[in-house]
């Protein structure tokens, strides 16, 4: 392995690790902070990718653009589905957990039936300037333009999280919710509105990573499948709910995939293998996570 062939290894995981940590946060803030089984995030992130590809070919929007107008009615899509999910299991006993999982995979296989009703099983992809240009950064190294588009909103994605969850009363209520809830009460805020909120804002973060996720490349409708194993190793290797713990927890990831795609002996077949793995050297060694406490 060349050393030039390595250094584009790491500049493309680079990227490709933002990427992960891009579509990961919304479940950082679901699973990590409110401790619910949302195992729907990809499948929410594929709706919005979809959603992501009508903005853009019946309005003309860019895939950006069309993320962050989905923002809203995700956030409200997602106020519902954890308000459901509170009446009919958190509610009602401990072993919310459980069913919480079907349910959530009840969600899941709900959205990529319905997607591929509507849209059928070909695979759909957007047009954009900066779609199927390059970057040449010299030592004959080019880096593909939609990526460093990807790698600038993970960066402000996660800043903006970051900032909301430690600048702002609402934020910080959405740190103490899953640990502390009667101190929460005390401090005279609603623990289940608290959850409420914080899980529309995972649910608009999931659809402004559904427009990266369509920038990257076509998507299909079930693509979830892909990409659950990877947010959930991000999340875990991360630490529970570390905003900036998920971009270094995504490009641990994506530089170890990277490498292991340029690797004469291993190659593409085993990079989806690399989370996982990670996930259980995690699990065994540091149970709360690279970031976590």
């Amino acid at each position: 392995m060349s050393l030039d062939l390595l250094l584009e290894a790491v500049l493309f995981g680079i990227l490709l690790g933002c990427f992960y940590a891009a579509v990961s946060m919304g479940l950082s803030v679901s699973f990590g902070l409110l401790d619910v089984p949302h195992v729907a995030h990809p499948a929410i992130m594929v709706l919005g990718a979809y959603c992501t590809w009508l903005l853009g070919h019946h309005w003309g929007l860019d895939p950006i653009l069309a993320g962050l107008v989905l923002t809203v009615p995700f956030f409200l899509l997602g106020m519902l589905i954890y308000r459901f999910y509170y009446e009919a299991f958190e509610k009602r006993g401990s072993d919310a957990g459980v069913r919480g999982i079907a349910f959530f995979f009840g969600v899941a296989l709900i959205i990529e039936v319905g997607l591929i009703l509507a849209f059928g099983v070909d695979q759909r992809m957007v047009e954009a300037p900066y779609i199927g240009k390059s970057l040449n950064i010299g030592w004959d190294i080019r880096l593909p333009m939609r990526t460093l588009a990807v790698f600038a909103v993970a960066i402000a994605m996660s800043v903006a999280l970051t900032l909301y969850m430690s600048k702002t009363f609402t934020g910080r209520a959405i740190k103490a919710v899953a640990q502390d809830e009667p101190a929460l009460r005390l401090m005279g805020a609603n623990p289940v509105r608290i959850k409420q909120w914080a899980f529309g804002i995972a649910t608009a973060v999931a659809a402004l990573g559904g427009a990266m996720l369509i920038i990257i490349g076509p998507v299909d409708p079930g693509m979830d499948r892909v990409y659950i194993g990877r947010t959930f190793a991000v999340v875990v290797l991360a630490g529970l709910g570390s905003m900036t713990g998920t971009i270094a927890a995504g490009l641990i990831l994506g530089i170890s995939e990277s490498i292991i795609l340029i690797h004469p002996d291993l190659g593409a077949s085993w990079a989806p293998a690399v989370s996982f793995l990670l996930l259980l050297l995690v699990l065994g060694v540091r149970p709360q996570g690279l970031f976590g406490r």
